[in-house]
């Protein structure tokens, strides 16, 4: 039974430690069929066989795909470089991708599109999705209701889609919240794996990294904690039970 590939580029371990335990959580299977790789730690061989694994996830970060690359710290712009280093390969064989935020950034910007800070930005917490007519026919997300929340918090978004994809979920605030590329490979703004808990300790930990201003924090978390975030954790579940 092949593995789920599950890449992170987070470098706090208590956030990349609960950002895995979601993402196991939320495909509904046990730890024993994920593959973990902190691309921070670990680093990730570009020819390495991603066919021998049933998919490959990768969660979100703190870094933005379109800062200015002298903005950038050493270890950021290796992991940058390793992640998109599997792109290419990933889109020309159509092999099961499933990107959480930054993933969706680092899809998008490798078939082409456009992403950047100039608008779509969201603050940290739940933002109204609609599924697109596409959205409610396919494998991933026809299960979700029309009209669902998501927890979001981004400073770059999508502002131009490649042709190339389909969209499948969308906002008013941000036009592209999940999309497909091919059969297999998809990704969201939005993050599926994430719970309340799980964005608390987010908003703790990257208070000061601009997502919002700080003196926010206990309101976004109230905020958080008393919205009705149930359906994105489907997508998850099932992509994995759709490549697993």
């Amino acid at each position: 039974m092949k593995l789920f590939l599950v890449l992170q580029a987070r470098p706090e371990t208590d956030i990349a430690d609960q950002e895995y335990e979601g993402i196991c959580t939320k495909c509904e299977l046990p730890e024993s069929r994920f593959h973990r790789i902190r691309v921070d730690q670990e680093g990730l061989d570009a020819n390495m066989d991603l066919n021998k694994f049933a998919g490959v996830i990768v969660g979100g970060g703190p870094a933005c795909v379109s800062d200015d690359n002298s903005t950038k710290d050493p270890l950021e712009k290796q992991v940058e470089r390793q992640l998109f280093s599997i792109l290419p390969k990933i889109i020309k064989q159509d092999i099961a991708f499933m990107g959480c935020c930054y993933g969706l950034s680092l899809l998008v910007s490798s078939l082409g599109g456009k992403v950047d800070q100039s608008q779509y930005a969201e603050q940290v917490g739940a933002a109204d999705c609609y599924l697109t007519t596409t959205g409610k026919t396919d494998k991933l997300t026809q299960t979700l209701s029309s009209n669902f929340q998501a927890f979001v918090g981004h400073k770059e978004a999508v502002q131009l889609l490649p042709a190339s994809c389909s969209l499948l979920v969308t906002s008013e605030a941000c036009p592209v919240q999940m999309v497909r590329f091919g059969e297999n490979v998809y990704a969201t703004q939005f993050h599926p794996e994430a719970d309340a808990n799980d964005i608390e300790a987010r908003i703790r930990i990257y208070r000061n990294h601009g997502y919002f201003p700080p003196e926010d924090a206990d309101e976004l978390i109230a905020k958080c904690h008393s919205s009705d975030v149930t359906q994105p954790r489907l997508i998850l579940k099932n992509f994995a039970h759709a490549y697993g």
